[in-house]
């Protein structure tokens, strides 16, 4: 079945024959002899007992987001960050490495930098997009490699495939944050990964409207996790996963759109005057656009530009937009604008975001799905009138 019909249909049969699934607001269930058994047996995950062990609506949305993203399983959470944190916990412990790099979501560093290293979990930063250096960084401690498909904000693209070769030699785990490519561009398990992880915050959710978390792996590795899930507290709460299954009917729609859109928006902003620099993968001009070509169906709807001025420029340009909106978080329908200095990247140094590449001017623009005519109207009347 293609991803377009997956994201519509096969969501299980419902006892009433429903098209739609639905919601199961409970929060526990009728005991019985049968799930006393699993609950003996340390089968809880297969018995309906509590919600935050299994509910058939989370249930449905494990196993969809585990078809579009070629895995056998699938833990649903209450954020992505409650995925990642427990992803981390989960598989690494006292005395290990962590091997990642500088250039990932701010909230996913702040967990690194100030929780990890609490639990005497050792950090080691390297180049995502060099391949020796991640291969020499790999030490006899290092237990799992974090890298996200393409990196926040400067969109850098990993090469999965290289990146699991290495990683599986070193018997270590790679774990991809895909949330900037979706099901819909990239399925890193394919690829090698061992764990892909998704902020459904943003394009899976993709109307700015919930929260919520998925990782979708093996069945070993997410049994695991859903236990750590379960201690830890950071399951999904029904309603939301109904509204990321409703969601999710529209992403291959929503992601071909948003895809088309930021490579119009990309060539138009390399065309104008008062624009410096511009990064998108699919744009020639990206020195890893080849290797998108290879290994990513769609470029995405993110888009990176650095104006011929300074932050305060940025600030400017930004107030003077209409359509587009200042705002944080990405993969909405709507068009959303933000500087990485005072919101993703606000935790680092002057000197350590231009050590990685975040310039002065730097914007970051989530393209949403309106009409590319009205957005470029818009970004080109903000140019002119800063």
């Amino acid at each position: 079945m293609k991803k377009g019909t997956l994201c519509v249909h096969d969501e299980g049969e419902d006892v009433f024959g429903s098209i739609v699934t639905p919601i199961h607001l409970t929060s526990t269930y009728k005991l019985n002899d049968e799930k006393y058994g699993k609950i003996m047996e340390g089968k809880n995950r297969e018995a309906y007992v509590y919600t935050r062990w299994r509910n058939p609506t989370i249930k449905a949305l494990e196993e969809k987001m585990a078809m579009l993203e070629k895995g056998e399983d699938s833990v649903a959470f209450s954020s992505g960050m409650a995925a990642i944190a427990t992803t981390f916990l989960t598989f690494l412990k006292k005395g290990d490495e962590l091997l990642t790099t500088m250039d990932i979501y701010g909230g996913t560093f702040s967990f690194i930098q100030n929780e990890l290293t609490k639990h005497g979990v050792e950090i080691k930063y390297v180049d995502c997009t060099s391949l020796n250096e991640i291969s020499e960084a790999i030490s006899t401690k290092t237990k799992m490699v974090f890298f996200e498909s393409i990196t926040n904000p400067l969109l850098k693209v990993v090469d999965v495939p290289e990146v699991a070769k290495i990683a599986h030699e070193k018997n270590c785990l790679l774990v991809i944050d895909a949330t900037f490519s979706t099901p819909i561009n990239q399925n890193p398990l394919l690829q090698g990964a061992d764990i892909v992880i998704h902020s459904a915050s943003k394009y899976i959710g993709g109307h700015s409207d919930l929260i919520g978390g998925v990782v979708v792996s093996s069945k070993k590795i997410c049994g695991e996790i859903w236990k750590r899930m379960t201690r830890y507290g950071g399951c999904m709460d029904p309603q939301q996963a109904y509204r990321i299954l409703r969601s999710i009917k529209t992403l291959h729609l929503r992601v071909e759109r948003h895809n088309e859109n930021a490579f119009e928006i990309a060539k138009f902003l390399e065309g104008l005057d008062g624009i410096k620099k511009v990064i998108y993968p699919g744009l020639p001009s990206h020195r890893q656009h080849e290797l998108a070509k290879k290994i990513l169906n769609g470029f995405g709807g993110m888009v990176t530009f650095v104006l011929d001025g300074d932050n305060k420029d940025g600030i400017a340009f930004m107030r003077k937009l209409k359509i587009c909106k200042e705002a944080p978080s990405l993969g909405g329908v709507e068009t959303l604008v933000s500087m990485p200095f005072n919101t993703s990247h606000s935790y680092l140094s002057n000197e350590e975001r231009k050590k990685m590449g975040i310039e002065e001017g730097m914007i970051r623009l989530s393209v949403g799905i309106e009409d590319v005519d009205d957005l470029k109207e818009d970004i080109e009347s903000a140019l002119s009138s800063y």
